[in-house]
């Protein structure tokens, strides 16, 4: 299998859609992810995407922001494998790699938040050095 790694074309943003519905299980209605999305790529925002033989396998959003407490800070966010590629250390790989690409950008933290309910994911991001910093509070208006 080969894996391929990049920053996704602004302009091809609406491939990782259904990825994404995934992620939420299909909670967000596409027409609704589509329209957040579009705004997304003309804020501090990039995509991550990873592919597989071709195959759009993979994606995590990149928040970019200067912090008070850790200076420049990226922040992952909506990160997903396809299920069918789970267990084969490609999100290992992914958050390399965009470690890399991060920090040749010239960041030096990277922070995210994860939900409570999905601990395969608190796992991973232990094993990956992330520490708990605190929490993380929604408010709807």
């Amino acid at each position: 299998m080969t894996l391929e790694f990049k920053i996704l074309d602004p302009k091809d943003i609406q491939l990782i859609v259904p990825l994404v519905y995934r992620l939420n299980n299909k909670s967000i209605p596409e027409t609704i992810l589509k329209l957040r999305f579009n705004e997304m790529i003309h804020q501090n925002y990039e995509c991550a995407v990873v592919y597989a033989d071709g195959k759009l396998i993979g994606v995590c959003g990149l928040w970019f922001c200067t912090r008070h407490y850790s200076g420049k800070s990226v922040e992952p966010d909506h990160v997903f494998i396809d299920e069918d590629f789970r267990g084969k250390q490609i999100g290992k790989q992914f958050f390399k790699w965009i470690e890399s690409y991060v920090k040749s950008k010239g960041y030096e933290t990277m922070e995210l938040n994860t939900y409570v309910n999905n601990p395969q994911s608190h796992k991973f991001y232990f094993n990956e050095g992330y520490a708990i910093l605190g929490y993380h509070f929604l408010k709807k208006l």
